[in-house]
């Protein structure tokens, strides 16, 4: 499990809780000019959030669902921003005080107040979740699980929480994906001659890093039959590629959306997890 070897998890959550307080997506807020909070602001970031990974629309609940969802690493807000907006009571919880902050502001303007918006949404360890059991009807974790150091754990930790036919929704990076082999390869030179950062550096640095280049403390990656494995607690569990790099074929830039379908299905670096209790 690259990034949590000889480390005890106290030291990967300060990690995670120092690093995930710049929100996840950061970068992308900068590349399309959001610099503050405002709900004109926002909807610009949540529109090309939403237009860069156009595939959420299908995990996402139907309009009509009711009942509590529990997001788990919140980031910028997009995803909670859509779960709160429609039926459903929201909650989040986050290790990092800046996302958690982040959401409580996005409840306040769809008219949540300001005490209501702290319960709801908590400063917490995916891994120690502050919920009773059997409590969500839907569990979201875009992104999240795979940098706590401890998937299976944080995957128990969602089991707990939902109800008896409640859904599960979860991103955990691939193991194995047209990303991992371009990596392997391009850093091949400089494992052989045990040169520069480590592999599992480059990796960390290559999926997530802060807006000063700091690579993300912890990344683990998970194959599709591990995926399987660590959700079989379940009584249903689906899994699903999705995302790829924008390709360059000699030089000339193809459209990433030509490669959201099928070659996502074969190679994509992202898993979608479905899981139903």
């Amino acid at each position: 499990m690259p990034g949590t070897v000889g480390r005890d998890q106290a030291a990967i959550d300060a990690g995670n809780a120092a690093f995930w307080n710049e929100l996840c997506g950061t970068r992308l807020a900068r590349a399309v000019g959001v610099t503050d909070a405002s709900p004109e602001s926002l909807a610009r970031y949540d529109a090309a959030y939403m237009g860069f990974y156009p595939y959420l629309d299908r995990y996402l609940p139907d309009a009509g669902a009711s009942g509590e969802v529990l997001e788990i690493g919140l980031g910028y807000g997009t995803v909670g921003q859509i779960l709160a907006s429609g039926g459903l009571t929201y909650h989040g919880a986050d290790i990092a005080e800046g996302p958690v902050g982040m959401m409580r502001h996005r409840l306040g303007h769809l008219g949540v107040g300001p005490e209501q918006a702290e319960d709801r949404v908590r400063v917490a360890s995916a891994l120690e979740l502050p919920y009773e059991d059997e409590r969500f009807d839907y569990a979201y974790s875009i992104g999240c699980l795979h940098h706590t150091g401890d998937i299976p754990r944080a995957v128990a930790e969602i089991r707990r929480v939902l109800k008896p036919g409640g859904t599960a929704v979860v991103m955990l990076y691939a193991k194995h994906s047209a990303r991992q082999a371009w990596l392997a390869a391009w850093n091949l030179p400089s494992r052989l001659l045990r040169r520069g950062p480590s592999h599992d550096e480059r990796l960390r640095w290559r999926y997530d890093r802060s807006l000063g280049g700091e690579a993300a403390p912890t990344t683990e990656f998970t194959s599709v039959a591990e995926a399987k494995r660590i959700f079989g607690g379940f009584a249903t569990v689906q899994v699903r590629r999705e995302n790829m790099d924008e390709p360059v074929i000699w030089r000339l830039h193809v459209p990433r959306t030509w490669f959201l379908g099928w070659p996502a299905r074969l190679a994509g670096r992202d898993l979608y997890v479905t899981a139903v209790r």
